[in-house]
């Protein structure tokens, strides 16, 4: 572990990683969790996450004067470097950024009148916590910035605790450009419910315990939820309730807004954050929850060979949900490419095409004339359904699939359907990626053996021409570590999947275990 407290130090380094070779045959990925230090077992989520992701991880410890109002507790935050450097070197970290205020802002006291500084809307600004610490999200927004361009991650992670700021990030990064992708991750708890946070550690024993109200207080606005409330003041109230039983905690705010937008909701129609902050003691405290009434998502991942379509396809015909078909995705995209002569492996061309493609999708029903296929789609109003499976865009599609690009552009438009959710997708990191909000997330897996034994099968009943089980099975091996190491989607199972050994089960079987699970986790069909 190196611990760097220099830019050119941390550029250089860097720089000599991506001269590297990962296993991918590419350079490293690199990971970011930034930090201000005092780091605890939230923090440790986010470097192990980092880590399964990412070849390189990077570190920062920085406590940010510019976060910090008047009156604050810039002087007496949690700072225990000794710690954190024990804990990041047990995490395996590749990189600790320490720098100091001088060395990032050029002047060990900055002021924000003195120095260029990002503002985020201020609509975004104008709820929550900002009206509670003024010139607190301009801080974060420039120091992130700085952070993001210096060490230019591919995935940087960030805890929903802060969700605040996690959506104000994600709003400066589309707004600036800025290069990786921002993963929000779960909120780490106590036994009690409390989340973690360094400045816990200033609550007396007492305090400690009182504080667990204010998770106790959004779970009761989140139990009405469930049960069908809707409406924002029928849900701020649940959560005062409680925590009026509890006088030495004194309720700064509560409010109900959209998770990414941050404005404020009358009533949750698809999604809400519920989020609060209160003081306890000398101690301020922030919380949330999510809340979410759409339809379930399924997400189902695993090695090529294990069954995921076909058991996709069938899962969402007995759920009565959108079979989301990445594969006709990228084939429309091939076609249009084609019938526009573009070259394929020209990736400005098909990054300038992109724009322009609106694609639809919808289930092929009953119709006789599209039973064959896995669903319809539209490409800028015109269905393409069967255009797309022409022996061209076959032979074609793995090219542009292969591009970035693509996938990004494609990644967006994917999530676009789980705002309203109701689709079984699969893939190789549909749980981890397209969809962590997914209400069922099942890793579907087989021997390498079984997955032999059935393209041997597929073979001969396509009369191609046979080969050994020794010649699948090696290049089934040489697929899964080359999914697993891809540097654009590559094969990962989530956290909170189900794991689903296939070998010696049926497709039925498995739908039908698939189903089995759903119905058991998600009573009555609607997702939280």
């Amino acid at each position: 572990m190196r611990v760097l407290k220099t830019v050119e130090g941390l550029k250089r380094y860097l720089a000599q990683q991506r001269g590297q070779t990962a296993a991918s045959g590419q350079p490293p990925q690199v990971g970011l969790v930034p930090t201000m230090g005092g780091l605890h077992r939230g923090h440790l989520s986010l470097i192990q996450r980092a880590q399964r992701e990412n070849e390189v991880v990077v570190v920062s410890m920085f406590l940010n004067p510019l976060q910090f109002g008047p009156g604050e507790d810039l002087a007496t935050y949690p700072q225990t470097h000794s710690q954190d450097l024990h804990l990041c070197a047990q995490a395996a970290v590749d990189i600790v950024f320490m720098p100091t205020a001088q060395t990032l802002y050029g002047t060990s006291l900055p002021v924000s009148g003195n120095l260029t500084q990002v503002i985020p809307p201020k609509d975004m600004m104008a709820v929550l916590c900002g009206p509670y610490r003024p010139g607190h999200f301009e801080g974060v927004a420039t120091v992130v910035t700085k952070l993001l361009s210096l060490v230019a991650p591919d995935r940087a992670y960030f805890g929903r605790k802060d969700a605040q700021q996690l959506a104000i990030i994600k709003r400066l990064s589309q707004d600036l450009n800025l290069p990786g992708q921002l993963i929000g991750c779960p909120t780490i708890r106590e036994p009690s419910g409390l989340a973690l946070s360094s400045r816990n550690t200033y609550l007396s024993p007492v305090e400690h315990q009182q504080a667990a109200i204010l998770h106790d207080g959004l779970m009761a606005a989140e139990t009405l939820f469930r049960a069908g409330e809707r409406s924002s003041p029928v849900l701020l109230e649940a959560v005062r309730q409680p925590i009026a039983q509890v006088p030495a905690v004194d309720l700064q705010y509560v409010e109900l807004v959209h998770p990414d937008t941050l404005k404020p909701l009358e009533t949750v129609t698809s999604v809400g954050l519920l989020a609060l902050a209160a003081h306890l003691g000398t101690t301020r405290l922030i919380d949330n929850v999510w809340l979410r009434h759409r339809q379930p998502i399924v997400a189902i991942d695993g090695p090529a060979g294990a069954g995921k379509s076909t058991v996709a396809r069938q899962v969402a015909e007995r759920l009565n949900l959108l079979y989301l078909d990445s594969g006709a995705m990228y084939r429309a995209v091939t076609w249009l490419a084609l019938e526009q002569g573009l070259d394929l492996q020209d990736e400005v061309a098909l990054a300038e095409l992109l724009p322009d493609c609106d694609l639809q999708l919808a289930p092929s029903g009953n119709d006789s004339e599209f039973a064959a296929y896995p669903s319809r789609i539209w490409l800028n109003g015109r269905e393409v359904t069967a255009l797309i499976r022409s022996p061209e865009v076959t032979g074609q599609v793995s090219v542009v699939a292969a591009q970035p690009a693509v996938r990004d552009t494609l990644l967006r438009q994917q999530q676009q359907y789980g705002i309203s959710g109701g689709v079984v997708m699969e893939g190789r990191d549909i749980g981890t990626q397209v969809f962590p909000q997914a209400e069922l997330k099942i890793f579907l897996t087989a021997s390498v053996a079984e997955r032999a034994r059935r393209r041997q099968r597929d073979l001969a009943a396509q009369q191609q021409p046979n080969a050994s089980l020794e010649d699948l099975e090696r290049a089934i091996d040489e697929r899964d570590r080359k999914d697993s190491t891809r540097r654009v989607a590559p094969l990962r199972k989530a956290d909170d999947a189900i794991e689903l050994n296939t070998d010696g089960l049926s497709i039925e079987d498995v739908v039908e275990r698939i189903v089995e699970l759903f119905e058991q986790r998600i009573p009555g069909g609607l997702g939280r």
